[in-house]
């Protein structure tokens, strides 16, 4: 297991000197600011590693790009709308450019519009710590009574509806603008202030698309995409839906085991993989994490390492990131699993036996506080997670419990 960190670029407020004081062994990153559909040119690239290379003082870092999330699959690539030939032939040509500079590991997903969602982005604990988490009725309230999405009364039974209009009415104006800022976050492009408006347009986009279609253009992607992954060298590997579960109406096609399963045997290659998220998933309570990396694990090439809080065992419900060791997921279990497999790939002489890992989300704690960071990406409480996860790994290898490899 190597201990990667997600990084934003030069404009994260957590640095490469932050990263080499952490201890991780390598990066987490993309090239943000090409809109999805671009091709990623070599020298755009490069420039990337070269930043990640040297610390703030010149002295080189000792990091390393070693997994690009995400190389993102463009909206017209979803629908199969517009030029999405073209942008197919595009995201060819990336992983085509990202194997030239010795990078073989990118993650992506398919959700449709959403890349995240949360309703609150600061939700204070008993601790004083503070983390993301998502109240079904907090976004009932914002679908049904502050969007006013046609057909939202189809997708929330009659106490979610009456809850949910309890809750806005009790909302100020400031706590109503404070929900829709929260979940209009999770949206691509949401820096660019988007209005409802804009919101209402952008799901739009998907009427008449259903899951089953929304796979159909998931697997035809990956029929054409992952061959050429196959060819020069590059493991692709999808993150599930977050949460994973419908909302806004919108088609989830990556949220439970079986839909891995028909995406995994529809395109039967290695290089069509999973990016196995432990918080994701563990957001329903039917998913067996743990044993999905046991039966999966030939196909996992990543790993997001998180805990969430079920505030109910309903499929579809509240929840909220727990620290690293508690929650709903046995995080102990889960990495022997991943050591588990990781012996397995020694013994068949694979040469990607170790998979990369990265302490995903984290509390705010400390002087998290006090500085600006991306929602879920604070500096001391990844470390904290990181360090929880590293302990755990250390005990899995010691040469008293067997050390594998």
């Amino acid at each position: 297991m190597k201990q990667t960190w997600r990084w934003f670029g030069p404009n994260d407020p957590v640095s490469i000197d932050d990263m080499v004081q952490a201890g991780v062994q390598g990066v987490v990153t993309a090239l943000h600011h090409l809109p999805p559909g671009a091709t990623w040119p070599i020298d755009e690239i490069r420039k990337r590693q070269q930043q990640i290379a040297v610390m703030q003082n010149g002295d080189p870092s000792g990091l390393s790009w070693d997994v690009v999330e995400s190389l993102p699959v463009s909206e017209d690539i979803k629908r199969q709308s517009g030029n999405f030939r073209a942008h197919i032939r595009a995201y060819c040509e990336s992983l085509q450019n990202l194997k030239t500079a010795g990078i073989e590991t990118v993650c992506y997903n398919f959700m449709p519009v959403l890349d995240w969602t949360r309703t609150d982005l600061n939700y204070r604990l008993k601790t004083g710590a503070t983390c993301m988490r998502f109240d079904l009725i907090d976004f009932a309230a914002f679908d049904l009574f502050i969007l006013q999405r046609d057909a939202a009364t189809d997708d929330f039974d009659d106490t979610v509806y009456h809850q949910a209009g309890e809750r806005f009415q009790s909302m100020s104006d400031v706590q109503r603008k404070q929900l829709s800022s929260s979940i209009v976050t999770g949206l691509p492009g949401a820096a660019e202030n988007l209005t409802l408006d804009d919101v209402r347009e952008r799901l739009a986009t998907y009427d008449g698309i259903s899951a089953d279609k929304l796979r159909s253009h998931l697997i035809d992607f990956l029929s054409e995409v992952a061959p050429f992954a196959k060819k020069v060298g590059v493991r692709l590997c999808c993150h599930p839906d977050d949460p994973p579960f419908p909302l806004l109406g919108l088609p989830r096609v990556m949220s439970t085991e079986a839909d891995y399963a028909h995406i995994m045997n529809a395109v039967d290659l290695r290089s069509n993989g999973i990016t196995l998220c432990s918080g994701s998933l563990g957001a329903r309570s039917d998913n067996d994490v743990i044993g999905m990396m046991d039966r999966w694990g030939d196909r996992v090439h990543f790993l997001h390492l998180r805990n969430v809080q079920l505030e109910t065992t309903d499929i579809v419900g509240s929840f909220h990131e727990a620290e690293h060791l508690t929650g709903g997921t046995d995080m102990v279990g889960l990495m022997a699993a991943v050591a588990r497999q990781e012996s397995q790939r020694i013994a068949a002489g694979r040469c990607d036996w170790s998979i990369p890992y990265r302490p995903d989300h984290g509390q705010n704690i400390l002087d998290d506080h006090g500085r600006p960071t991306q929602p879920g990406y604070p500096a001391i409480g990844r470390l904290k997670g990181l360090a929880e996860l590293r302990g755990i790994q250390a005990a899995l290898t010691h040469s008293q419990f067997g050390k594998m490899g």
